[in-house]
């Protein structure tokens, strides 16, 4: 994607408030990145790349926050200063605290509008905040959002005054005594559940708008008919606007496709340079609305030619392939969580290091598990070429577990209330991720942690996109539907369950742990599947894992997943310590062994 020049402005601090008063709050371990935040301006970069406007206004910063019994008013006076994004339990939120689900937290914070905008609607945008916000404008509630990971926005113009507003916005998360989708959270954190994040934890920003505007592309490529097809979602349409899409190779137009609002455009991409890890080639993208001949509103994105599906070969195994290739899927498990911002990252490079480093590994894929991430973590994967499988979080209650058969119990019996939220939150998430070229897979459930109607949520999921392959069920519990079948096995990789029906692949393996001194969450006993002393023992074993797998190959797996990319709290089973300060294995033999794993089919 060419780079694209953003008229940034940065937010002015009318409150009484201080950026040069904010410290990282606890004694806990760091990344170096936390020392390059910004409290006047942290994570500055445009959150949304594939829609992209040229003008906006970031209000991440110090706002005023409190927390106050549920159900309680607005609060006379607040306790201090939070740095926002950073949620409230986070060492660079400045303050560090436990929320839980009988307090609400409440923000606020006021900010200007540019004289410059005059005459525009203004959209107030959030990246996302966990787990149930409401938001008021100048006293006013413009709005409330359920859901913890996907963002969601307000278009604010009426209740916009002269002057200075007034932005206030409260939160209430149960964490994981809720229903809600929580990942990894927990009141209670050991072994491999982590700190709770309660609030926003993505940015938060306002832009300018026409009364006609996009709010959302979905862009689907087909590879072998030599097209992409877009779809714009807008306010303020009428019947007669026309949406026109431009594909840009290199800064000129290659093809131009034009439909009435609200239909798909169809774009010609004759002899497609195709995105791949090896070869991540994206095209820029200008979509725009035209009314009477005139262009009224316009975005900038880009798009990446690829195709995801599965194939029989010519021993019986369904296999996953790539742009009609065979192509082994293998990299770690990602569970996204930084000692210092927990949920967010210090910055976005350190957003991109995890990424980086992947690749560097040797590796072609990441599974996301059980969390979502920024949209501009996304891009990065687009960018440096990186498949993802992403997870949708768990919430709920556990049903039995079963991993060697398929599934033959009884199913959890989720609530309306609850069953209605799944749908609603897992279909923002894949909202958010459908025109990322990485994202290549979508996991409903992992190890039956909240899993619920299988059959009709992979259904529904494959109908949803049918451009991208469902992996069911994690780990267990395995239904005869979807596109894959996936075990999980520590610490070694076996072939518990196979199928001739679908792609086979090992979901999670490995574990192996390595405790490195001054380097700790916890300074106490720490968790690992299994281990070791030194560096050099749990690369062997690592190595010995790795040609384990590669000899499964030629007979069942089609992709597997090693545990796991850093260390996080008290796990120790990182290949790269939680504060990224250490590689803990041996890169050179990792990355040696992964690049055969990786070029299998090659």
């Amino acid at each position: 994607m060419k780079k694209i020049i953003l008229l940034f402005i940065i937010g002015i601090f009318l409150f009484e408030g201080n950026a040069q008063n904010w410290q990282p709050a606890g004694e806990k371990i760091k990344t170096q990145w936390a020392e390059e935040v910004d409290p006047e301006n942290p994570l500055s970069e445009y959150p949304r790349p594939q829609l992209v406007r040229d003008q906006w206004q970031n209000l991440n910063g110090p706002w005023s926050y409190a927390l106050v019994k549920r159900g309680g008013s607005l609060p006379q006076a607040f306790e201090g200063e939070i740095l926002v994004p950073f949620a409230i339990e986070s060492s660079l939120s400045g303050v560090q605290k436990r929320v839980g689900e009988n307090e609400e937290l409440w923000y606020q914070r006021t900010f200007t509008v540019p004289s410059e905008w005059k005459n525009k609607n203004i959209v107030l945008n959030f990246g996302a905040v966990d787990w149930l916000a409401d938001v008021w404008v100048n006293d006013i509630k413009v709005g409330t959002h359920e859901g913890g990971y996907a963002p969601f926005c307000f278009d604010i113009t009426p209740f916009l005054e002269k002057g200075e507003q007034k932005l206030t916005v409260k939160v209430w998360d149960p964490t994981d005594r809720g229903y809600q989708p929580v990942g990894k959270q927990t009141n209670r954190p050991r072994g491999i559940w982590y700190t709770p994040v309660t609030g926003i934890w993505q940015t938060v920003w306002i832009e300018p708008v026409g009364k006609t505007f996009i709010t959302q592309l979905k862009t689907v490529p087909n590879v072998d008919g030599e097209n992409v097809s877009v779809l714009a979602s807008a306010k303020g349409l009428i019947d007669t606007d026309i949406v026109e899409v431009k594909v840009i190779e290199d800064g000129n137009v290659l093809s131009t496709g034009k439909a009435v609002a609200k239909q798909e455009v169809l774009v010609d991409v004759p002899e497609a340079k195709l995105w791949s890890p090896e070869s991540p080639f994206l095209y820029d993208m200008e979509v725009s609305i035209l009314r009477d001949g005139k262009v009224i509103e316009k975005v900038e994105s880009y798009l990446g030619m690829r195709k995801i599906s599965t194939k029989r070969d010519e021993s019986g195994i369904v296999r996953l392939q790539l742009n009609n290739k065979d192509y082994f899927q293998f990299g770690p498990l990602d569970q996204g969580w930084w000692p210092d911002g927990l949920y967010t990252a210090p910055t976005d490079e350190a957003l991109l290091y995890d990424i980086q480093k992947t690749k560097d590994f040797g590796f072609n894929m990441i599974r996301k598990h059980v969390k979502v991430e920024p949209a501009r973590w996304y891009y990065h994967c687009d960018r440096e070429g990186i498949l993802v499988w992403q997870d949708m979080p768990n919430g709920d209650d556990h049903p039995e577990w079963q991993t060697r058969n398929f599934f033959d119990g009884k199913e959890l019996e989720r609530s309306a209330r609850s069953e209605e939220n799944y749908r609603h939150e897992w279909k923002e998430i894949m909202d958010l991720c459908y025109s990322n070229p990485s994202v290549v897979v979508w996991v409903p459930f992992n190890e039956r942690w909240g899993q619920f109607k299988t059959e009709e949520i992979t259904e529904w999921t494959k109908n949803y996109d049918p451009s991208r392959l469902v992996n069911p069920a994690s780990g267990g519990n395995h239904y005869d539907v979807g596109d894959i079948i996936d075990m999980h096995n520590y610490p070694e990789p076996v072939m518990g369950l196979y199928t001739s029906k679908r792609a086979n692949v090992l979901g999670e393996y490995g574990g192996i742990g390595l405790p490195i001194d001054n380097h700790l969450w916890e300074t106490g006993r720490n968790w690992g599947y299994v281990q070791y002393k030194n560096s050099e023992e749990a690369t062997d074993e690592y190595v010995k894992y790795a040609k384990m797998l590669m000899k499964l190959i030629p007979y069942c797996y089609s992709g597997a997943v090693y545990t796991q990319t850093t260390d996080v709290e008290s796990e120790v089973n990182g290949l790269m310590t939680y504060d990224r300060k250490v590689i803990k294995l041996d890169e050179e033999r990792i990355r040696e062994v992964n690049q055969e794993i990786s070029n299998f089919f090659k």
